[in-house]
């Protein structure tokens, strides 16, 4: 055989088996994407998505039978399976896993409020599902698989040139819902909520335990993004605001941890003269720290939590730690910005 023949021949047997290269878990993300592109945390009878589970004939029944109420952006859900598809296409070439991703990009860019906000669930909108929503850093994810199709960045390059302009477009309105949703208080900007009205983007409570409150681990999130952004004078101003919030509010001589109590699981807020941690929920108009509980009332003290809720959920953390030591400082000095 000519040996020109001969290698172009090879040539088309490597295309074709790259296309056949399968992946697992990228497997698995196309048999639980729901029709509408995006997917879920979980399936029709509330059992949670896990993808290490093996597919058997009942889970599979359960799977089909989840519709697209279920789509969300909480708890990474979406956006999880966009970047896994992704990085799975940049192994595989399989055209599948490319097809599927799109699909959800295209799910984000279609539940995009007209105001730039995300709700955490599309279509439905019960409860607090239409709020706009930064709680669990749903709406920063969003944004960020949204600016890397945008930008061609961590092995986007790939997306279709329509969705890479949509996704442009979204990102910009997103920047704008951000600068827009960060609480002002006497003019200052702070920080921001978990989630929002998306009507009047006002913050809004959620979750019973979840009321209105100034959101810190969702807003180092949200000032990461920021600082990702072309450098504005708005984008400038609205970092450096957060940041020197997170200084003013942070305590100091305490640590909270996770610890064994009569064979239980117990969180401790404990004195500690070497610890920095934030409250996980500051009251949006005095910055005091702040806690709900289950029949929905605000407590200020920490110990009148009732147990459940102590221990059932995070209440402080070192959230802004490796924000204030490490990445502002070296945001400061890339865009060659004074203190």
């Amino acid at each position: 055989m000519n040996l020109k023949i001969y290698t172009f021949a090879l040539g088309l047997l490597a295309v074709n088996y790259s296309a056949q290269i399968k992946d697992t878990l990228a497997e698995k993300m196309l048999i639980y994407q729901l029709p509408n592109g995006g997917w879920g945390k979980q399936l029709e009878d509330k059992s949670v998505v896990s993808y290490a589970l093996p597919i058997d004939k009942n889970l599979l029944r359960k799977i089909k039978s989840t519709g697209d109420d279920h789509a969300t952006i909480d708890n990474n859900a979406t956006s999880r399976e966009i970047n896994g598809l992704i990085k799975a296409y940049a192994a595989t070439k399989n055209p599948e896993y490319l097809k599927a991703a799109e699909k959800g990009i295209s799910y984000l860019l279609t539940m995009q409020y007209d105001n730039g906000g995300f709700p955490q669930y599309y279509p439905n909108t019960g409860l607090y599902r239409k709020q706009v929503t930064y709680n669990d850093n749903a709406m920063i994810n969003a944004l960020t698989v949204l600016y890397n199709v945008a930008e061609g960045k961590n092995n986007f390059d790939v997306i279709s040139p329509f969705l890479q302009e949509k996704s442009k477009i979204a990102v910009q309105k997103g920047i704008g819902c951000i600068l827009k949703t960060q609480v002002l208080q006497k003019g200052n900007p702070t920080i921001w909520a978990d989630q929002y009205n998306e009507m009047t983007l006002q913050p809004d409570k959620a979750r019973a335990f979840e009321p209105i409150s100034l959101a810190t681990g969702e807003s180092v999130g949200v000032i990461r993004f920021l600082m990702q952004q072309p450098l504005t004078p708005e984008i400038e101003k609205s970092i450096k605001a957060a940041v020197e919030w997170f200084r003013q509010n942070k305590i100091e001589g305490y640590s909270y941890n996770v610890a064994k109590q009569n064979g239980k699981a117990v969180r401790i807020l404990a004195e500690d003269k070497n610890s920095v941690i934030w409250a996980r929920f500051y009251d949006i108009h005095t910055n005091k720290p702040l806690f709900g509980d289950r029949d929905g009332s605000v407590k200020y003290d920490y110990n009148e939590v009732s147990e459940e809720r102590r221990n059932g959920y995070s209440w402080f953390g070192d959230f802004a730690e490796k924000l204030l030591a490490k990445e502002y400082p070296k945001w400061l000095e890339k865009n060659k910005i004074k203190k």
